[in-house]
């Protein structure tokens, strides 16, 4: 990942998956909400599809001004009945 760049565009990681598919859902739940997101990772991780060390790793990351947004949005209760729901813990696993 390059600090520099995120110094640039002033992105803040909201989240930690261990793998796209994880990153992915957790990227459309802030999208479906508005916020923009934007995912860093290795370009070897997709491919060869494991989590060794930081290998696997998706950085979830959004614009600072919408970090407290998208953290309460990690951070709240599914409604009930409802079938889509950020992974539970998500934003703790910084």
């Amino acid at each position: 990942m390059n600090t520099e760049q995120n110094d640039y565009l002033d992105l803040v990681t909201v989240h930690v998956a261990h793998g796209m598919l994880q990153a992915m859902v957790i990227r459309g739940a802030l999208e479906s909400a508005g916020i923009p997101v934007m995912l860093s990772y290795e370009s070897v991780g997709p491919v060869v599809g494991i989590t060794i060390n930081r290998l696997g790793e998706v950085e979830v990351m959004v614009p600072a001004e919408w970090e407290d947004e998208a953290r309460s949005l990690l951070e709240a209760e599914p409604r009930k009945g409802e079938i889509f729901s950020v992974p539970q813990g998500a934003a703790s696993e910084e």
